[in-house]
């Protein structure tokens, strides 16, 4: 009987030593991507309404599209109110039910929507706004819904939409609008409609690097286990058949007996 074949014992260890190695490797660098896959989600998450305001000039252009990663951040705004104010129906405050009172405020040579406060009920009194006003709030991108006004006659928006808005002043507007941090007389304080969130393919490439990585480890792991498996194996015990025994056998069977 043959005994099972084992590799030199130096061979055995390196071999096992490579496969923790790239195993280890592997390993780490899969958890490095995820944590940058999460870097990137927590960053782009980030809440930046306790910041201190800086210049809505120095976050955006009035050409400029929205800029995401600035969604919350505090603004200073420095304009003369227009006419053209309107109200923006569902929007809650305390849990109950209402309206925001926007209106337009011109900075420079465009204008941007802002939202003053919030109300049970719309009252074209609370509208009546003109002059100079510096302005801090947080930076808010316009809705994007499409939902449908009941009445298009009416100061009432379902949503603070650009292009609906920009129908009621003279001037371009900003793709942005301000939320108050300081509501005007007869209003309550709006609530942020809109606050940072991680898309969802936000670092998705280094997700898949770190699944990458880890398949890769787990390749190298089985490499070993079959290399051993196939190094330690006990082979076959198999009797040959030799050629000259063949036909010997062969005629033994086939010739008759003579009786």
């Amino acid at each position: 009987m043959t005994s099972a074949r084992r590799p030199p014992l130096l061979t055995d260890l390196g071999a096992a030593v490579l496969a923790l190695v790239l195993v280890a490797l592997a390993g780490r660098l899969g958890v490095w991507q995820l944590d940058a896959w999460q870097a990137h989600r927590t960053a782009e998450a980030r809440d930046l309404t306790q910041l201190d305001p800086v210049a809505l000039d120095d976050v955006m252009g009035s050409d400029d599209p929205f800029p995401a990663p600035d969604v919350g951040r505090p603004v200073e705004v420095e304009g003369r109110w227009l006419d053209g104010g309107f109200w923006v129906s569902d929007r809650s405050y305390d849990g109950r039910d209402g309206y925001w009172a926007v209106n337009p405020m011109q900075v420079g040579d465009a204008g941007i929507l802002v939202v003053r406060g919030w109300a049970s009920e719309p009252d074209p009194g609370l509208l009546s706004v003109d002059g100079s006003q510096d302005v801090v709030g947080w930076l808010q991108p316009p809705d994007g819904n499409l939902a449908v006004d009941d009445d298009p006659t009416d100061d009432v928006f379902p949503e603070i939409r650009v292009a609906d808005a920009v129908q009621r002043v003279d001037i371009d507007l900003f793709s942005a609008y301000v939320v108050d941090q300081a509501a005007a007389p007869g209003l309550e304080q709006a609530e942020l409609s809109a606050l940072p969130e991680p898309g969802t393919f936000t670092g998705v490439r280094n997700l898949l690097y770190a699944f990458e990585w880890w398949i890769f480890g787990g390749f190298a792991a089985f490499i070993w286990w079959r290399w051993r498996r196939d190094a330690t194996q006990e082979p076959a015990d198999e009797t040959p058949v030799t050629a000259d025994a063949a036909p010997a056998d062969r005629a033994g069977v086939d010739q008759p007996v003579d009786g």
